[in-house]
């Protein structure tokens, strides 16, 4: 297996690397985090550092809901509630919970790589599903289902990484049909859901866990800090019970705790509402910095939609392009991209790569999507052979 380059630390001084899919310094809210911990340790008692309910603390559980309902449009209730450690240990768990190895796992073609480690590290097998604009294509989904029996479907639905497509909300509720249909969960990585910059993206599959077979992850890291680690599952009372009775979570406590207790401070005095539309503000003018980039470099050899929410631009290149080898030497120019290879689960989309606009401002922005083409003009042309180039 090739090795996966996360980019999880700042880039070295003068790197502009749009690999990383992370808020960049200056959008981390130090002083609205320490304000935070301040209120809540001037009322805090010495219980408050214990090991915690397992599904979490009621208090933060229902300002949670308080929270939810008011970002996705619809009644959020407690019961319903689980604290996760952020989206990967919620999937992680949900895998865990839910799935046995040797079981079928279906995901999104394109999907989050890192999900894909996640899978195998459970010995799942995974089944990609194409997607076209609504979203996954229903038909592929159908024909799947006639020789496959998945544990569950992961989806990324609005502003979807790599992608940066929203599934529309009919065919939303077709997935859930089907889900109900076929007998497997739908589990869906929420994300970027309210991280909107333009119009509302469609509803959340968090609103339609009453249906008994959704699974909503969703996380701080994105609109508060990633650092935190607090993430939260909505699904089902019933659902929500085995997650109860799983080794884990009875052994640990309450996952995230203390840090729940700091983020329900930020709910509860509105800072974090403010907060996430100052993000929505500073996102919005990096994704059209980067749209306008993307026009002046690579409109004559790239296509792409620009993205209203999330992270990430998806390009799309002549099929004789390998974007793999290429950002195997984009470090030469002192930049970066993720090859679209790398979010397939059948070895396809060479052609495509991922840029972020999330960790740089303006100026940077510019700068390195012009690294970049540079990337293309000197090494693309250079090497047409995808063997030579691969042994840069």
């Amino acid at each position: 297996m090739r090795d996966i380059v996360t980019f999880d630390s700042e880039p070295a001084e003068g790197t502009i690397n749009f690999s990383i899919g992370q808020p960049s310094a200056d959008l981390l809210p130090i002083e609205l985090v320490r304000r935070a911990s301040e209120t809540f340790f001037n009322k805090a008692q010495s219980i408050e550092l214990n090991y915690g309910v397992v599904e979490g603390d009621g208090r933060f559980l229902d300002s949670l809901a308080g929270f939810l309902t008011e970002g996705y449009g619809s009644d959020a209730r407690t019961e319903n509630l689980f604290v996760t450690g952020g989206n990967s240990q919620g999937l992680d768990m949900v895998s865990t919970v839910f799935a046995k190895s040797g079981d079928t796992v279906f995901v999104e073609e394109p999907s989050f790589f890192l999900a894909f480690q996640i899978f195998r590290d459970h010995g799942l097998k995974i089944v990609g599903i194409p997607m076209d604009e609504d979203g996954p294509c229903i038909d592929a989904l159908n024909r799947e289902l006639k020789s496959h029996k998945p544990a569950f479907f992961y989806t990324i639905p609005s502003y979807q990484n790599p992608s940066g497509r929203c599934t529309t909300e009919p065919r939303r509720r077709e997935i859930v049909d089907l889900a109900s249909k076929h007998d497997f969960l739908v589990v869906a990585d929420e994300v970027y859901q309210l991280l909107s910059y333009y119009d509302s993206p469609p509803i959340a599959y968090g609103t339609m866990t009453d249906k008994g077979n959704v699974i909503s992850l969703g996380s701080f890291s994105k609109i508060l800090a990633p650092g935190l680690r607090v993430g939260w599952i909505q699904t089902s009372v019933a659902l929500k019970k085995r997650l109860l009775a799983s080794g884990f979570a009875n052994s640990g406590g309450c996952i995230s705790h203390f840090s729940s207790h700091i983020v329900r401070q930020t709910i509860n005095d509105g800072s974090l509402k403010l907060h996430i539309e100052s993000l929505r503000r500073a996102y919005r003018d990096r994704l059209e910095a980067m749209d306008g980039a993307l026009k002046k470099h690579f409109s004559d050899i790239a296509e792409w939609t620009p993205p209203k929410g999330g992270y990430f631009f998806w390009l799309r290149f002549n099929q004789s392009v390998d974007t793999t080898p290429l950002r195997n030497m984009a470090p030469e120019l002192a930049t970066g991209f993720q090859d679209g290879a790398v979010f397939s689960s059948k070895d396809q989309l060479h052609n495509y790569l991922r840029v972020s606009f999330a960790h740089y401002r303006d100026d940077d922005i510019y700068e390195g999507i012009s690294r970049i083409r540079s990337v293309f003009d000197r090494f693309g042309n250079e090497k047409h052979d995808r063997q030579l180039l691969a042994q840069r």
